[in-house]
């Protein structure tokens, strides 16, 4: 093989096993790479753009699994990968090949664009040994690389938000499809973290409300390969291959500050930012899927393997694979990559993507799911981490993967049963009210346990992964057509309402029946005990034609769309939340049970029907019941307010009924009026406006959510 000669750079020294990957000391770069099953470790250097290939060095030490070596001349941007020998036996698990240029599982950014060919595969494609057979072809050329950074950023005065559980609204987005069409943000940095932290952008999110931005996975990530050759792409990111680098379509400009600067500039605005996180799988896939990094590494320490067969792979995650979090090297690989992730670019919390399967024991040990499994204990007594927020999606898809309520103290969870809740009553499903009331108390039953509080569970109506609001509210069956998949992909199980017609429509009675629906869905969330989550573009009604898996959509179909914004949807979201914010009462840090009450003696949660408390289960078992009223007092078992806020008592009344209701408001012992401060059906009446004396009938419109408030009695 011609090579370039680079004799200051050959001069390779023992160098050091920790920390793993290439890092820059001020003086040269230390190699390390974990690898208990190779044989051999060469450390490949390319010039500037990662073509061609100016020197392989084999790393001279290995200590306790670590091979390592140090280049004293080294400098940042260096670009390098690795080939690593050792047996090439699928059967036993190992499929090491040296003729596949490998990524560094600790690459902090990335050179070079990523071209699908067969050489990629550890095997002969098409052989019909198939992954038995050993393919020779090189990689390099169509391989991404990695390149030393150096870590030197100037944060300023950049702190810490540190934003309480119990005021957090969360605003699930998108890098790309926030920006791409926003009218603001220039072309240049549409679709990037520079378009990210554009002033109109975040402007918006303050005025919306929101306190973290939640952002579908940034980890540098691939398209599939069948998404490649039906000309789509992976849009959402949830095909990771190197946890430590931001993914490169996401940098304007090319450089690792731009995600720095969006970070800071969305923290001076009061705003955290959250990451979705995979790290429950790769993008290798199974074992017919390529040799990119972890597998060429060490397969079989990397991945879960079938113990009786260790050709094939565990697929707790319907991936092709799944990470081996139960081996202490790995689960050092995903720790080390959270750190570097708060303590580098300032990152406030994860979202963990099918948390369960990091929550699984090793394999020997029967693969299940454990609360008090090594990586939840050791992101816990973490000195960095356990001051991050901590968000699992609670299930997989392998045995006994659906865990909500499960996960252990410290951690939130998304909580689906709460929005299916909140779903089914607004549909007018039968037997909706006992699982709205669940959802508008926090979901107890499921997360009152080990200390855990009301912010336990995430609540939402609508995630990336369904429909979105609009949507929901306009069709009654998916539309996934534009996937190639013969709208086979997707959820079926839906809780969706179209009002009459599936889909676009010019009736101007049906687009007002859904913009109510909307308002009362968007309501009922921002109003339940928890911590909310909108999904981007929810607040101005952006729709998605219908589809509900959007994954492979990086276009108008996944993109907001900015400039058929609903504007009195957003003013509406705004109104609800601002009440959120200014009433404690929405945000208990305790769960409700009836059992304290005020001075005044109003207890500190109450169930109403439209004749007044509700005093036996009748309510709760009709069928057809689909209107409840709840009480919240603000001076129950609690400290008066602090720093000025409210401890007013509010009286909420959610009517799905398509009729309206006389409802009967509750007394309170020597306290003023009720006021009016929302209804659902009338987004522009003003806070206060109206007034009611308790004990008094007041109307309750067809499909509404009515916010009542009272200043109880001090004493």
């Amino acid at each position: 093989m011609p090579r370039s000669p680079a004799p200051i750079l050959s001069r390779i020294l023992p160098g050091r096993p920790r920390p793993l990957g290439a890092c820059f000391d001020g003086r040269g770069v230390n190699f390390a790479l974990f690898s208990a099953n190779a044989s051999k470790v060469e450390l490949c250097l390319f010039d500037e753009a990662g073509q061609r290939e100016v020197d392989r060095i084999a790393l001279p030490e290995k200590t306790e699994d670590i091979w390592h070596g140090y280049l004293p001349d080294a400098r940042p941007g260096t670009v390098y990968g690795y080939r690593v020998h050792g047996p090439y036996e699928p059967d036993a698990g190992h499929r090491f090949n040296p003729n596949k240029l490998l990524l560094d599982p600790y690459a902090k950014d990335l050179v070079g664009t990523f071209r699908w060919t067969d050489s990629h595969f550890g095997y002969r494609v098409g052989s019909p040994r198939g992954d038995l057979s050993f393919c020779r072809r090189d990689n390099a050329r169509s391989m991404l690389k990695a390149r030393v950074v150096d870590p030197s950023f100037t944060w300023g005065r950049d702190t810490r938000l540190g934003t309480s559980r119990a005021s957090t609204v969360i605003y699930e987005a998108h890098v790309r499809g926030l920006t791409m069409r926003h009218p603001a943000v220039p072309v240049g940095e549409r679709g990037t973290f520079a378009g990210l932290c554009h002033p109109a952008l975040i402007d918006h999110l303050v005025r919306l409300g929101v306190t973290a931005v939640e952002l579908l996975p940034v980890h540098a990530f691939l398209d599939d390969r069948f998404l490649a050759d039906r000309g789509l792409r992976q849009y959402w990111g949830y095909n990771t291959l190197a946890f430590f680098a931001p993914e490169p379509r996401f940098l304007a400009g090319g450089h690792l500050e731009e995600v720095k600067t969006a970070i800071a500039r969305l923290h001076e605005a009061g705003i955290e930012v959250l990451l979705d996180v995979v790290y429950n799988h790769t993008a290798e896939g199974d074992e017919n899927g390529p040799t990119l990094s972890f597998r060429g590494i060490d397969n079989a320490s990397y991945y879960r393997l079938d113990p009786a067969n260790p050709r094939r792979y565990v697929n707790h995650t319907g991936c092709g694979n799944a990470l081996n979090t139960a081996n202490p090297q790995v689960l050092r690989l995903v720790m080390d990559s959270l750190r570097y992730w708060v303590e580098t670019f300032h990152i406030d919390g994860f979202r963990f993507d099918l948390a369960t399967t990091v929550g699984r024991q090793a394999e020997a040990a029967g693969g299940a799911f454990a609360p008090d499994a090594a990586f939840f204990q050791a992101v816990l007594q973490d000195p960095v981490l356990c001051h991050v927020k901590l968000i699992a999606e609670p299930w997989d898809v392998g045995p006994e993967g659906y865990r909500l309520g499960q996960f252990p103290a410290g951690w939130s969870e998304w909580n689906d049963k709460a929005r299916d809740a909140m779903r089914a009553f607004w549909r007018g499903d039968a037997h909706a009210a006992p699982g709205l009331a669940s959802a508008l108390t926090g979901s107890a039953h499921l997360f009152e346990h080990n200390g855990r509080r009301p912010q336990a569970g995430i609540n939402f109506i609508t995630a990336h992964d369904g429909f979105t609001l609009a949507d929901l509210t306009a069709y009654e069956a998916k539309h996934n057509e534009a996937n190639g998949e013969g709208n086979r992909d997707g959820h079926n199980h839906n809780l969706s309402l179209n009002h009459g017609v599936e889909g676009a429509t010019e009736d101007p009675e049906i687009l007002a029946a859904r913009a109510r629906t909307r308002r009362a869905l968007m309501a009922t969330l921002l109003l339940s005990q928890g911590t909310p989550m909108l999904l981007a573009g929810d607040e101005f009604a952006n729709g998605q034609a219908g589809n509900n898996n959007a994954y492979c959509q990086d276009n108008e179909i996944g993109w907001l769309d900015w400039d058929a914004a609903d504007g009195a949807l957003t003013d509406w979201c705004r109104r609800v939340v601002s009440l959120r914010q200014r009433h404690p009462v929405l945000r208990q840090p305790r769960f409700l049970h009836a059992d304290t009450a005020s001075p005044a003696g109003v207890p500190d949660i109450g169930w109403h029907d439209e004749d007044g408390p509700i005093i036996d289960s009748a309510h709760w078992h009709d069928p057809e019941a689909a209107h409840v009223g709840v009480l919240l007092s603000g001076r129950a078992g609690r400290r008066p307010p602090d720093q000025g806020a409210p401890a007013a008592t509010l009286f909420l009344v959610f009517n799905a009924e398509e009729k309206p209701l006389a409802y009967h408001l509750p007394e309170v012992p020597a306290a003023g009026p009720w006021s009016l401060l929302l209804d659902s059906s009338r987004p522009d009446l003003a806070e206060g406006a109206e007034e009611a004396p308790p004990g008094g009938s007041v109307e309750i419109p067809p499909r509404a959510v009515l916010v009542f408030a009272i200043a109880e009695p001090a004493g």
